[in-house]
């Protein structure tokens, strides 16, 4: 048996990928994306609102950190800009999924992500 990873399944032939793209753009296109599921359910941009989702929580909550750590002078700073890059790479990562049509989980919290939120956007 090899040990290489199984690239997950690309979303159903024909499901509508602009939700998922659409719920990474903004506060803004997150709600738009929602209204949009809602006319219009998808896997795929279940998937994504849900990543998104996720994000949106920990970006709060991330906030809230760098307004605490700007307080600790360089350790603090560096914190906050590696917690931050690390944010950022993560939607990065979530985006380029939903481009590709993919409901592949950000590593680290995207399984907790969904199932934190699993019954969210049915």
């Amino acid at each position: 048996m090899s040990d290489t990873p199984v690239p997950p399944p690309p979303a159903p032939a024909g499901e509508d990928k602009t939700v998922a793209i659409i719920s990474y753009l903004t506060i803004i296109g997150f709600i738009i994306a929602i209204v949009m599921h809602g006319t219009k359910k998808t896997q795929l941009g279940k998937f994504h609102l849900r990543q998104n989702l996720g994000l949106i929580v920990v970006g709060v909550a991330l906030m809230i950190a760098n307004f605490i750590l700007a307080f600790i002078p360089i350790i603090g700073w560096l914190a906050s800009l590696v917690l931050s890059i690390g944010l950022l790479v993560l939607w990065v990562m979530g985006l380029i999924s939903a481009l590709n049509g993919q409901t592949k989980p950000l590593p680290v919290v995207g399984e907790k992500f969904q199932a934190w939120f699993g019954s969210a956007f049915e």
